[in-house]
């Protein structure tokens, strides 16, 4: 029988290489350590420059001047008395809180009302009020700032109501603060009323909830991230707005927190008291601070809600 001879078999061909890794995901990774980076700059561009003003609060005048980036020597909490009391921060501290109080429970108020009438409720002239309040967010104020003042004067007179809601009185800049903030307001909660679930809602109504109730039983805390963040966003804007108290407030018992300290800045120059001023900035800084630390994460579930939903 004849045989036959057979090649010898082919060597196992060796295993593919990995492929490289795709460009976009290279591309993903340098955009991510670029915004690390951006990010890290511009947190110590902010952090360093507060720390620094706190430091100058303990030091004495001397020490400001001549050393403005050591330590101070000794630990001194006297500005921080001379800046409540000769330097009226306290007073002005507690002007400013009034305001906030009421200007900031009205905003998030009528702000909430507006924003879920518009979002859940279709009528005729919905979208034409909606796009009036967006339009409050591209007039700068101070194209409107005579007007403004001229309105709260003309208006006081005109109802005899100069001491409730004229000028040099915390219930008019109320109102003012409330106009100021009421566009961003209706439009970020707008956007948010609009993601919530329309069945918990329709639920509600067949078990007989009426609308007030269906609003703040039922929708307000479903909205409470929202909310918070906006109301973060407000108490930080009207806490720090200058111009606004500075033409409608010249009474100086009724001045402000920030008017304060530019009285501080001014009479700094003339009395030498450098750590008072800087106490007082500290203080001004501080309750800010501490809210937002706070609530930091509920303005960022707030911030990203609407996208998640």
């Amino acid at each position: 029988m004849a045989t036959t001879v057979t090649a010898d078999a082919p060597a196992a061909a060796a295993p593919p290489a990995p492929p490289a890794a795709p460009v976009k995901q290279r591309e993903g990774y340098a955009a991510n350590a670029f915004a690390h980076i951006f990010l890290a700059v511009w947190g110590l561009l902010v952090t360093i420059p507060l720390i620094w003003a706190v430091i100058q609060s303990f030091k004495t005048d001397d020490e400001i001047i001549h050393d403005p980036l050591g330590l101070p020597e000794q630990w001194l909490f006297g500005a921080f008395g001379r800046a409540w009391t000769k330097g009226n921060i306290g007073e002005f501290f507690l002007n400013t809180i009034i305001v906030l109080l009421g200007s900031v429970t009205l905003t998030m108020l009528l702000g909430a009302m507006a924003a879920y009438v518009l979002a859940r409720y279709p009528f005729r002239g919905n979208r034409a009020v909606y796009w009036m309040f967006v339009a409050g967010l591209t007039l700068p104020i101070y194209l409107g700032i005579l007007p403004l003042f001229l309105l709260v004067q003309d208006m006081s007179k005109a109802l005899g109501l100069e001491e409730v809601i004229g000028l040099n009185t915390h219930l008019g800049l109320i109102l003012v603060y409330v106009a100021y903030s009421m566009p961003f307001t209706v439009f970020f909660l707008h956007a948010f009323f609009r993601t919530l679930p329309t069945t918990i809602a329709e639920a509600a109504s067949v078990d007989g909830a009426g609308h007030v109730r269906l609003f703040f039983q039922v929708m307000m805390p479903m909205a409470k991230p929202g909310l918070i963040s906006i109301g973060i966003f407000n108490v930080i804007g009207q806490w720090n707005q200058f111009l606004l108290p500075t033409v409608l407030m010249k009474d100086s018992d009724k001045k402000m927190l920030t008017q304060g300290l530019l009285e501080l800045a001014t009479n700094a120059r003339y009395e030498t008291d450098f750590a008072r001023l800087f106490a007082g900035m500290t203080i001004a800084m501080l309750p800010i601070l501490a809210v937002y630390l706070g609530f930091h994460r509920q303005v960022q579930s707030g911030l990203t809600g609407a996208t998640l939903k």
